[in-house]
């Protein structure tokens, strides 16, 4: 992980215990419509920290725990499509701006940073809510990946079942370190 890894431990240790969140439940999904077959799978693997006093977050995904309905289909996701052998997470690191943590609700929120899919970084831009409850933090978001952004090619064969982009979301709670 390396540079990943020492993002983590300076984070943990450069931070006030209040203000320092590690993802608690992770939950991330993504969807796919297309022509022939709709592709949705689930993962609840990640790993993320967040620091409300500063909105920075990193986001871990381990790309092999996705969860589809088929095992075709995620023998076909990590082999043909994500090469998860080679690229075997895909990362988020960036801030989240336009929340108050001693506001009650959820809030509108916005997180800017770069997102690692397949081995490409693009800076993206993406809405999303915060809300405090008991003590704890839960982000949500959705957003489209187009998947040629990320090399990530269709067979010509298929290019029916895999649609040119996906609907990624995600939630976290975070509880205080």
């Amino acid at each position: 992980m390396g540079k990943l890894s020492a993002f983590f431990i300076f984070g943990l240790c450069f931070s006030a215990y209040a203000q320092k969140y590690s993802a608690e439940k992770s939950f991330v999904s993504f969807y796919s419509k297309a022509t022939i077959e709709d592709i949705s799978a689930q993962n609840t693997k990640a790993q993320s920290i967040f620091n409300t006093a500063t909105g920075d977050i990193v986001f871990v995904i381990p790309i092999q725990e996705f969860q589809f309905a088929k095992s075709l289909m995620k023998e076909h996701f990590n082999e043909k499509y994500m090469d998860t052998e080679k690229f075997p997470k895909s990362t988020f690191q960036g801030k989240i701006t336009g929340f108050d943590t001693n506001a009650s609700g959820v809030q509108q929120a916005k997180a800017a940073g770069k997102l690692t899919v397949h081995g490409v970084t693009r800076d993206i831009d993406v809405p999303g809510t915060v809300e405090v409850v008991n003590g704890k933090v839960v982000l949500k978001s959705a957003f489209i990946v187009i998947l040629e952004s990320y090399n990530i090619t269709r067979p010509q064969l298929l290019w029916k079942n895999i649609a040119e982009q996906v609907e990624v979301k995600i939630e976290f709670t975070y509880k205080p370190i």
